[in-house]
């Protein structure tokens, strides 16, 4: 399909607030790049960049190599599913679909051979002949995507698609862009504040904040080894647990509780004796059974899984994913220990690191 790189992108508006600070990315034929972040973020103002609706105030942009910075959003060769939908209600969904092909005036008898085709792909071959106002959230979604696809542009742009869907739809509609993905080898780029659909959609996650680009990694490489603490806490359902402690000792003391250390453990934090860090667990990485103690005020069972959250030490609070099913009550209390631990600097919030000075 098509190579896309950002280099150097800003987004200044005309009353010199900045929406988008220093956005690069080179983007590989094929691969599917999520942007996920809180609102406001500057996620979707990129994405209308490269879609060509919003002004790139510096920057370039590459598509196959070639400087479409200033070329209008006609002439990119990509396509964007929006959020709403966007078909026109008097029109059938085959006649959506067909519409920008019509527009290009391209001929009928391939024009009829792609929506079939785009509609085989999305199960929408029974629908053809019915309204959007007769279609469910889900399918008029689908609509939506197929009438990108019967374009065969270079790139295709997702931005919030699955925003209007119940929790049901919006798991199997996420599972269909993944398919669809995998059938069509498409370069794509998909705008979402959930970051469960960046951890199962993205081959690569773009994490951003107030403009900024955090961190660009696997889903996995955001997960595990997160640069800073907003990341951490951003990516990962429940979010990451934080504590403020005092590497002292050879271990790391709260209020109220400790924490014991491996010797490699020990020898990542060598530059932080006595200094105060924040440490970082996530719930899924607490395990039953150890030397702190939880006092709890609420459970979570889930099925296979509980979520208790509690207080540690002198009323700092803590949620564990347990496995299994769990019947703990207020004012119980459970042992508990951290088997994954983050550490990070006080001050400039950034991982703690081997080796780091």
């Amino acid at each position: 399909m098509a190579e896309l790189s950002l280099h150097h992108i800003d987004k200044i508006y005309d009353n010199n607030v900045q929406a988008v600070f220093d956005f690069n990315i080179d983007i590989k034929d094929g691969e599917l790049i999520v942007l996920v972040g809180p609102s406001g973020c500057g996620k979707s103002t990129t994405l209308r960049m490269v879609a060509g609706l919003e002004d790139i105030s510096n920057g370039q942009l590459l598509l196959d190599g070639r400087d479409i910075t200033r070329v209008p959003a006609k002439d990119r060769d990509m396509a964007m599913v929006f959020q709403n939908y966007a078909l026109y209600g008097h029109m059938t969904i085959y006649e959506n679909m067909a519409f920008s092909l019509v527009l290009r005036k391209e001929d009928p008898n391939v024009i009829h051979k792609k929506v079939l085709a785009a509609a085989e792909i999305l199960g929408l071959t029974s629908q053809l002949n019915k309204k959007p106002s007769q279609l469910s959230g889900g399918q008029r979604q689908r609509v939506a995507m197929g009438r990108s696809i019967v374009r065969n542009p270079k790139v295709f742009l997702f931005d919030e698609p699955l925003s209007n869907l119940d929790a049901k739809l919006r798991g199997a509609t996420r599972r269909e862009i993944l398919l669809l993905h995998k059938r069509l080898n498409a370069t794509m780029m998909y705008v979402t504040h959930d970051q469960t659909e960046a951890l199962t959609l993205a081959d690569r996650i773009v994490c951003m904040s107030m403009g900024h680009v955090q961190q660009i990694g696997t889903p996995l490489e955001l997960y595990d080894s997160p640069v800073n603490t907003f990341v951490a806490g951003f990516i990962g359902l429940p979010p990451m647990n934080f504590f403020d402690v005092t590497f002292e000792d050879g271990m790391l003391k709260g209020k109220g509780f400790t924490v014991p250390l491996s010797d490699e453990e020990r020898a990542t934090l060598a530059a932080y004796n006595r200094k105060a860090i924040i440490l970082g667990v996530r719930p899924e990485g607490i395990a039953e059974g150890g030397d702190l103690t939880v006092k709890v005020f609420s459970n979570e069972n889930l099925g296979m899984n509980t979520l208790v959250h509690g207080h540690l030490g002198e009323g700092i609070r803590i949620t564990a994913k347990l496995r299994g099913w769990s019947n703990y009550r207020p004012g119980d209390t459970v042992n508990v220990s951290f088997k994954r631990k983050h550490f990070f600097d006080k001050e400039t919030t950034n991982a703690i690191r081997k080796g780091d000075r």
